[in-house]
Parts: structure tokens; C-alpha cells; sequence
């Protein structure tokens, strides 16, 4: 076999290796989806037909239930770092809610700010008409001298200092919250007995950089987020999303809270793990309808935090990080890039007057029927790629914008991988919001 046979077959295998992957992500999605929970519909009280037919619920809430939320008490914490942009949307969410119980209140934390996060916070919450105890505001204070705390954990210890609340909801700023999401999450975490209940959002995308990023990471999330492990008791397979985690405070103290892992990078994994070990109830649920989730403003920003997760996320195991940006790269970009290499090396053999399509001595294919089964194969993909979109879009209710940039997104987060793996390993570089996780 000379070189350019052999190269024909090369772009071939890699068209159909990538057309394969395509079509196991899509179907695997399809099964995960279909069989993970979800945070049931809200509920109506009977006995209440006047209040929530205003609040527009959909079934019927037991009484005992409507009893144990109107006796049950909630603060929800929200800490900021730097969220000018996102805290007002985040804070009208939370202080317009239906009330989720009897007391509840919002804690915004912030964690020494430099930005106008404060005046805005205080500004959103007057619109809201909220004042004290409705809404506080507590300032985190400076981080112990010698000791190491990264991300969020110094300001939700320091928030945990005053909450006294049966419930603890800890909420990212950049998360929007539906008006009955509140009550739908903590009637669940009720009726399921759970000591920790945590949502998986609904990403959204806004600037060019999410709309190459975004939807490839969330088709990744999606197939890995081990749903049904999770929420299986016997299991030891834990997981929870940040930006949504409901904690009864009582399992939350003796796991340790945040303070335990004060310098934990992905601290909702550990605080997961955790509730397991302790023998509580972990429940993992899709909040889509629920909640929505924009982690990115810009480049910069989200180039930050993929790299900083990435290698954690795959529990610091460099081979499987390094594996898995390849197999993106070959999955998104490979079609992108192998069909115009198939169709210029078939045109290149015609131009060379190459004989007709057909099969070469010995009954294998000829390099340009090769080259044109390798150029199908690429399309397919590309088609398959429009396809996962077009899920996404039913899912998550994300449009197809700039779908046919799967390609570009494709490089850039393979290039997450290593640099992730040389950030996280090196500690060079690696940041959150430009404090140092090292």
C-alpha cells in the first residue's frame, strides 16, 4: 500500500471513528435523559385553591406536605465575588418567589468585592420591596491569615455563622431562578427525605465564546453526569451542581460545611461525597424547567473556569482528561476538517487524470473511492453535529445560533484539556475571577 493509499485510509477511519462517536453521544443522551429524575411539577393545596390558582400550580399538594413547608424554615445563600453583572437578575429572582415555606429569607455574602456588587445588590433588593430579615447583606471579611481557602468556601462558612434555618439553599449569582423554583425544590427535598437535593440547570449562552463552548460541554455534562448512580443509596457514586445545592442544615454541620473544605477547588463533588459517606440522603435531579445557568460573559472568563474544572472534574486523573479533550477534537472539529481534505485529495486525483472510480487489484477500493466514502462519512458527521443540536434545542431550550462553529468550539476545548492539566498540576495560572486556587 503506497502512502497516498494509505493516507485515504487514514481520513476514512477517522471520518467513520468520529461519525461513531457522534452517534453514541446522541444516543446515550437520548437514554440518560429518558430515564433521569426530575424535579416534580409544583403542587396545589386543596385547602388553598384561591392563593395557588394565582400561583398557577399544576397538581394537587398533599396536606401534610402544604403543613410541613408552612412550618419549615429556609435561607437561602447567595455568595458573590465580583457579580455586578449578574446580581441583580440573580437577587430579583430569588426575593420575587413564591414563598417555599412559612420563614425564608436571602443571605447575599459578599466576598470583599471590588466591583459594584454591593450598591447593585442593595439597589435590586429595594426594587424587590425586600428589607430586613427578608434580605441581608453580610460582608465575608477578610480570609484567615494563614490558612488556604479557594472559591466560594470562605464566604458560605461565613454565612453559616448566622443561619439558624431547618434548610440551606446555596445559589451561584449567576443563576435565575423560576418564580415557584423555591417551593418546587424544597416540597421535593421534603417528600424524598433528602439531606442534600441539588438541580442541574439549564445552560444559556450569550456572547460568541459560550456559543462555541457551551453546548458541546453541556452534550459532555449530560452523558456524564452519573444520574442514576447518584441517586442511588446503595451506591457510592455522588454528585451534585454548584450552582443549586438544598442542604438540611443539620446533615450540612455534621459533614463539616463548607469549612471542611476550605480549600477544595470543586468543593460541590466533595460536599456530595460527603453527604454519602455520612449515610444521608443524596438526591440529584434535572431542574431545567427550573432553573437557568449562564457561567460566561467573555473569553477570558470562561477559558478561566473550563480550565480550572476540567482536570478535577475528571477527579484529577490527567490520562482520562487528556483522552477525553482528543476525542472532542475528533467528534467536533475532525468531520469540519476531514471533509475538505477528502474532497481536495479526491479532486487532486482527478486533476492527475487518475483512473475512474472503482475498485483497485486484489478487489480493495481505489484511493478516490476511498477518499468519497471519507468525505460521506465527514458530512454525516457534520449532519450529526445539527442533529445533537436540535436535541439540545428540545432539552434545554437552546437555539441552534452559530451551530455550524461546532468545529472552532471543537479546538478550543480540546485545547482546555492540557492547559487545564498544566495549570492544576503546575498551580501556573491557575485562577478564579484572578484569585489564586494554588
Amino acid at each position: 500500500m503506497d502512502r497516498a493509499t494509505a493516507l485515504a485510509w487514514v481520513l476514512f477511519s477517522l471520518a467513520a471513528a468520529a461519525a461513531l462517536g457522534l452517534v453514541i453521544l446522541i444516543a446515550g443522551l437520548a437514554l440518560v435523559f429518558a430515564r433521569a429524575p426530575r424535579l416534580a411539577e409544583q403542587q396545589e393545596s386543596g385547602s388553598d385553591a384561591s392563593a395557588t390558582a394565582t400561583a398557577r400550580k399544576s397538581a394537587t399538594e398533599s396536606a401534610p406536605l402544604a403543613l410541613a413547608l408552612a412550618n419549615t424554615t429556609l435561607t437561602v445563600v447567595v455568595p458573590a465575588y465580583n457579580e455586578a453583572a449578574n446580581i441583580a437578575a440573580c437577587l430579583t429572582s430569588l426575593l420575587c418567589s413564591e414563598d417555599p415555606c412559612g420563614d425564608w429569607r436571602v443571605l447575599l455574602v459578599d466576598d470583599r468585592s471590588t466591583d459594584a456588587t454591593v450598591p447593585i445588590a442593595r439597589e435590586a433588593a429595594g426594587a424587590c420591596g425586600a428589607t430586613e430579615p427578608r434580605f441581608s447583606l453580610l460582608d465575608a471579611g477578610p480570609r484567615p491569615v494563614g490558612e488556604r481557602w479557594v472559591g466560594k468556601n470562605w464566604a458560605c462558612s461565613r454565612a453559616m455563622e448566622q443561619v439558624v434555618s431547618e434548610w440551606v439553599l446555596f445559589v451561584d449569582a449567576d443563576v435565575r431562578l423560576q418564580p415557584a423554583t423555591l417551593r418546587r425544590a424544597l416540597a421535593q427535598a421534603t417528600t424524598d427525605g433528602a439531606d442534600l437535593l441539588s438541580l442541574a440547570p439549564r445552560l444559556s449562552c450569550g456572547c460568541l465564546a459560550e456559543w462555541l463552548v457551551q453546548p458541546i460541554m453541556a452534550s459532555l455534562l449530560g452523558l456524564g453526569f452519573p444520574i442514576e448512580a447518584a441517586n442511588d443509596p446503595a451506591s457510592a457514586v455522588a454528585f451534585a451542581a454548584g450552582p443549586f445545592m438544598l442542604f438540611r442544615r443539620s446533615a450540612y454541620a455534621a459533614i463539616g460545611g463548607h469549612r471542611a473544605l476550605a480549600a477544595e477547588v470543586v468543593e460541590d463533588l466533595a460536599l456530595a461525597r460527603r453527604i454519602k459517606q455520612g449515610g444521608f440522603r443524596l438526591r440529584y435531579l434535572l431542574g431545567l424547567d427550573a432553573l437557568e445557568l449562564r457561567m460566561y460573559s467573555d473569553f477570558a472568563s470562561l477559558w478561566e473556569g473550563w480550565t480550572k474544572n476540567w482536570l478535577l472534574g475528571l477527579d484529577g486523573d490527567v490520562a482520562r482528561a487528556l483522552a477525553a479533550s482528543s476525542v472532542v477534537l475528533l467528534m467536533f472539529s475532525g468531520p469540519w476538517l476531514l471533509a475538505p481534505a477528502a474532497a481536495f485529495a479526491a479532486m487532486g486525483l482527478a486533476l492527475m487524470g487518475h483512473a475512474p472510480v472503482g475498485f483497485a487489484a486484489g478487489g480493495l477500493p481505489d484511493q478516490r473511492l476511498v477518499l468519497l466514502a471519507a468525505l460521506a462519512l465527514a458530512l454525516v458527521g457534520i449532519g450529526l453535529q445539527l442533529v445533537l443540536r436540535l436535541w439540545t434545542r428540545r432539552q434545554f431550550q437552546l437555539p441552534l445560533t452559530l451551530w455550524w462553529l461546532m468545529g472552532a468550539g471543537g479546538l478550543v476545548v480540546a485545547a482546555i484539556g492540557p492547559v487545564s492539566v498544566w495549570r492544576t498540576l503546575s498551580g501556573r495560572g491557575w485562577t478564579w475571577k484572578g484569585r489564586p486556587l494554588a
